[in-house]
């Protein structure tokens, strides 16, 4: 069955409330302000894995928040909030990652003049560069992104990244991942003289949890 990974941008006043009505693995980041989900406090620069229905509420001074969702490809992209835009959307084939699979919302971030060197992952994902800059090299393409920039990485394309010489760079995403990788790094280097050499770029988990997709 065919899916999506769609990142929206949602835009939420002071104590605005937010209904999820419909369960679906969903991956919050916040990038201003602060929320609750379902009344536990998510604060700026954290974030939370969701796949039942939940109520976000925005804090006094607003929210801003990046929505990853799983979804089909028709859905509405205002389907749950106002002030919501859609920022990106990739294809999903759960049975091209795995048998039994999980979301992650995580950051990396790079020293200045950082690198990932050539690299793939074992799922999807999207990325969105929270401060600095970076050039993404994959499929015969080099892009540029600053903050606020989106890209789709497939997971089996080669990748390599290459941070700002001039400011550390960080980029949040969310991938969809075999099961057996929880708690684990997806990471797979291309170059067996690469994997073990020091590596630049540093994460931190903020949520994952395991979700159910039919790969039919």
């Amino acid at each position: 069955m065919a899916y999506e990974l769609r990142l929206y941008e949602d835009i939420l006043f002071g104590g605005e409330k937010v209904g999820f009505e419909e369960p679906a693995p969903r991956a919050l980041y916040v990038s201003a302000g602060s929320i609750t989900v379902d009344g536990e406090d998510v604060p700026l620069d954290d974030g939370a894995v969701l796949t039942d229905a939940a109520v976000v509420r925005a804090s006094g001074g607003g929210a801003t928040v990046w929505r990853w969702e799983v979804g089909m490809p028709d859905a509405d992209a205002d389907a749950y909030a106002h002030r919501t835009s859609l920022r990106l959307a990739g294809p999903i084939d759960p049975g091209a990652i795995a048998d039994e699979l999980l979301i992650r919302l995580d950051s990396v971030a790079f020293p200045p003049g950082g690198t990932a060197l050539l690299h793939t992952h074992q799922g999807p994902g999207i990325r969105c560069l929270r401060e600095g800059e970076i050039r993404i090299d994959t499929e015969s393409r080099s892009s540029s992104y600053g903050p606020g920039g989106a890209w789709f990485e497939s997971g089996p394309e080669p990748v390599f990244a290459q941070a700002s010489i001039d400011v550390p760079s960080r980029f949040i995403r969310t991938m969809v991942l075999p099961r057996s990788l929880l708690g684990t790094s997806s990471i797979r280097y291309v170059n067996d003289e690469d994997r073990d050499k020091p590596k630049s770029q540093s994460y931190r988990v903020f949520a994952e949890r395991p979700i159910e997709l039919d790969s039919a």
